[in-house]
């Protein structure tokens, strides 16, 4: 009996735990994708028109390591792709195109994306877990009554509580998860318009450039 009560607390521990965990990393994820999101973009849509500006101004005179220089220890998404991009000016403005864009997706997106899944997963989960602690709880109660001859009603509500602890806490790991997500979402989605207008506006003036340069 006591080795079975035991077993029922180090389970139910183990599940507690289990959220906690899942918990925690979820958030995590969410505070890295948000922070990494802050970090990639320009902090207003003036201050990367400036920065644009100083762009278009170098390529126009032709002064393409300049442009490098520039944009060089930049951690923004923007400049990243422009200096990569005019690093390989060589293979032409299409392929130069193409290989922007492969960069954009796998350096920036992907990151993204990769994180989140990871939220998405925990969203999914923590319920799962708390349906565990819900069914295990249970059970726990219904071996009290099973095997006790007189119930008493504290191990009883031990039992219980197990399971409605771990069902609540397992949505309230959840909910708060796809609320943030849905922020997340939308501010990685600004992110990919300004960015997006950004790369258009470059590439107009890059390919001008080359043309300018005798590249292709």
């Amino acid at each position: 009996m006591i080795l079975a009560y035991s077993l029922f607390n180090m389970i139910a521990d183990a599940t507690y735990l289990a959220l906690a965990a899942v918990a925690l990393w979820g958030l995590y994820c969410i505070v890295v994708v948000w922070n990494r999101v802050g970090q990639k973009r320009f902090k207003s849509e003036d201050e990367q028109d400036q920065f644009l500006d100083d762009i278009e101004q170098m390529i126009q005179s032709g002064d393409f390591e300049g442009t490098i220089d520039y944009c060089e220890g930049d951690a923004r998404a923007l400049p990243q792709i422009i200096e990569l991009t005019v690093s390989h000016r060589n293979l032409g403005y299409n392929r130069a195109r193409k290989f922007m864009m492969d960069r954009f997706q796998r350096d920036v997106m992907s990151d993204l994306d990769y994180r989140l899944s990871w939220v998405s997963t925990v969203i999914k989960a923590a319920p799962m877990i708390g349906l565990f602690g819900t069914v295990f709880g249970m059970m726990g109660a219904f071996q009290t009554l099973a095997t006790a001859e007189s119930v008493e009603p504290s191990k009883l509500a031990g039992d219980i509580r197990v399971a409605l602890v771990t069902t609540a806490s397992g949505l309230a790991i959840a909910i708060p998860l796809m609320i943030l997500v849905a922020n997340v979402n939308i501010k990685i989605a600004k992110m990919e318009d300004l960015v997006g207008s950004g790369l258009s506006r470059f590439m107009d003036a890059f390919k001008a450039g080359l043309a300018r340069s005798g590249g292709r």
